[in-house]
């Protein structure tokens, strides 16, 4: 029988606790697992892609949509969520389907959890790829974006009860439809700087 070698766990952080922190002590963390942890350093290339993210995704957020401008959802970058007691977390980008969010409330956190988040990949990539993506299968979350600036690479996931399903794997050259904004065309190298006059078609 093989053994799985866990993770040992740091020292414990209550939500108040965190609450209470200084503000820019406060926005390097985030509360995961109860443990309080510090975001990854963000190079140039990741706060690129995220700009990236938010402008091509610009068409979606709106109220009233078109072909050309599909609407429907709502935008914000590097939002506290707050998801229970132990997790508290701050995705690089979230959205929200109007229907359900018609503005982003000034509560800190924000307990309307997303139907949509992008992690962007930086120095603590274990985080993004393990243990906030656990907390937001837990808590339903539709579909999550993983950007990689290193790789130059996107992968979509799809929220099902056994876990999220890869279900696009692209990168740099590729044009692709990528879940839930699949009505519009995206450039992958768009999202990593390339120049090109758009990034969606």
């Amino acid at each position: 029988m093989a053994v799985i070698a866990r993770r040992p766990p740091g020292p414990r952080t209550t939500i108040e606790e965190f609450l209470r922190l200084d503000d820019e002590v406060r926005r390097r963390h985030e509360l995961i697992g109860g443990e309080l942890e510090e975001r990854g350093a963000a190079s140039g290339r990741h706060g690129r892609a995220q700009s990236r993210v938010s402008s091509v995704l610009g068409p979606y957020d709106r109220r009233q949509g078109t072909p050309e401008r599909p609407g429907g959802f709502l935008f914000a970058t590097e939002v506290d969520l707050f998801f229970d007691e132990e997790n508290v977390l701050r995705p690089d980008v979230a959205g929200w389907r109007r229907e359900r969010l018609a503005r982003i409330p000034d509560e800190f956190p924000v307990r309307v959890l997303p139907d949509w988040t992008c992690e962007i990949l930086s120095t603590n990539r274990r985080n993004d790829l393990i243990r906030k993506k656990r907390v937001y299968h837990r808590y339903r979350i539709s579909h999550d974006w993983i950007l990689d600036p290193e790789e130059g690479s996107l992968s979509v996931f799809r929220w099902n009860t056994d876990g999220y399903t890869e279900v696009l794997s692209a990168e740099r050259g590729e044009r692709v439809r990528a879940e839930p904004f699949d009505a519009l065309e995206i450039s992958v190298g768009f999202l990593f700087g390339d120049d090109e006059e758009d990034g969606s078609a």
